[in-house]
């Protein structure tokens, strides 16, 4: 009956531990102090970019080989809560460059890319970006239409991209594409100084103000050979399954640190705002709210931690996966608005930081899958 559950030890081992506390007091010294500055400057926030590569954060899920840190899966979701608490803008740039900006790269990459690229990105001295979503093709992969043609020495890729994080500051983009005879997925890289790249203006976004998002155009760009990604031509969505996972646990950890941001905002001013001769937080409607948002906190906590354990042993966990993210991101969603309910006309008001959290905790919604896909993702994982 206990079988695989049982196994999972819930206590922390010191190095998860001594990486979550060390994240702590960086979000609590370097990213809450500047966490509004960060958003209503619009701006990328490279200095504390640079922080966090400087402290190994980039390299966490890579192997030593490549000057990576090789940490599991779940000590690198409680480094993302710790940052995600204090800004989701810049919670998002970093997850981006960890996993879906570089990850290709060392999976794929030949030497020189790796030595070239890979490594002063792990680093932080170089930013990645990747390709995917097309003005009609977001959730279905099928609807991809940027085209690969086959020339000599390389190819020549035509189309056009959506949504590209970080694309305006990057230095490099994983793009998929199709090529070859049956026109499947294949995988590129492309440098930011290739001909026939276009980087379009800025996607206005109701919150990560900081997480530039933009179009990205491909008129007839020549990608030399040794930039095809690729091992072979069409093998593009079979590398990217690899990740989907793994995209969707980080996903939910980045939703942890959101909503646990707008949680601690709330008891904070529920234990400071007095009405009707005593602070809020004795009062009765407060405390059940307060109660259900940590209920749920912790709920979505022990999911992705699962989810992650799972992965990190080498079990299945796509389903599972599929429910942290769906439950983390809905529940976070819950938690930012109650936290806004708690402090009222302050929780509206642009001067308090749980508008913030209310704006970017949408983001969770989006990345690695929308929460109506994850359900359809666990519907057909229960029936398999």
């Amino acid at each position: 009956m206990c079988g695989l559950h049982c196994a999972m030890d819930f206590d922390l081992n010191e190095e998860q531990r001594q990486i979550r506390d060390a994240f702590a007091r960086f979000c609590d010294e370097r990213i809450i102090p500047q966490a509004a500055v960060i958003d209503e400057s619009h701006a990328y926030p490279r200095q504390l970019f640079n922080e966090l590569g400087a402290l190994g954060f980039f390299g966490m899920r890579y192997p030593v080989s490549v000057g990576g840190l090789a940490v599991d899966l779940v000590t690198l979701c409680l480094a993302l809560e710790e940052i995600a608490r204090g800004s989701m803008s810049l919670a998002g740039c970093v997850t981006m460059q960890s996993l879906m900006g570089t990850k290709f790269l060392e999976m794929l990459g030949n030497d020189d890319i790796r030595a070239r690229l890979l490594a002063p990105a792990l680093r932080g001295e170089a930013i990645g970006a990747i390709c995917m979503t097309e003005p009609n093709a977001g959730s279905d992969l099928g609807g991809i239409a940027t085209a690969a043609s086959k020339v000599d020495g390389g190819y020549t890729l035509k189309g056009q991209k959506m949504w590209v994080t970080a694309a305006p500051v990057a230095d490099f983009f994983t793009v998929f594409a199709r090529a070859g005879t049956e026109r499947k997925l294949t995988i590129f890289l492309v440098e930011k100084d290739f001909a026939g790249l276009h980087v379009g203006k800025a996607i206005p976004k109701m919150g990560v103000w900081a997480l530039p998002t933009s179009e990205l155009a491909l008129d007839d760009c020549f990608v030399p050979d040794s930039h095809r990604l690729s091992r072979e031509e069409g093998d593009g969505e079979a590398h990217l399954r690899k990740l989907l996972a793994e995209i969707r646990i980080v996903t939910g950890a980045l939703a942890l640190g959101g909503g646990r941001g707008a949680l601690e905002e709330a008891i904070r001013y529920a234990g400071e705002r007095r009405q009707f001769g005593k602070p809020i937080n004795q009062h009765q409607a407060i405390q059940h709210k307060l109660a259900e948002m940590a209920t749920d906190l912790e709920a979505a906590r022990r999911l992705v931690h699962y989810a992650a354990w799972l992965k990190d042993s080498d079990r299945p966990h796509h389903k599972e996966a599929a429910m942290a993210k769906l439950f983390a991101s809905e529940a976070a969603l819950q938690i930012c608005d109650k936290a806004a309910r708690i402090m009222a006309s302050y929780g509206y008001s642009m001067e308090y930081p749980v508008q913030r959290h209310l704006r970017d905790i949408r983001f969770t919604l989006i990345g690695g899958g929308t929460s109506e896909i994850l359900k359809l993702i666990i519907a057909r994982e229960l029936s398999a």
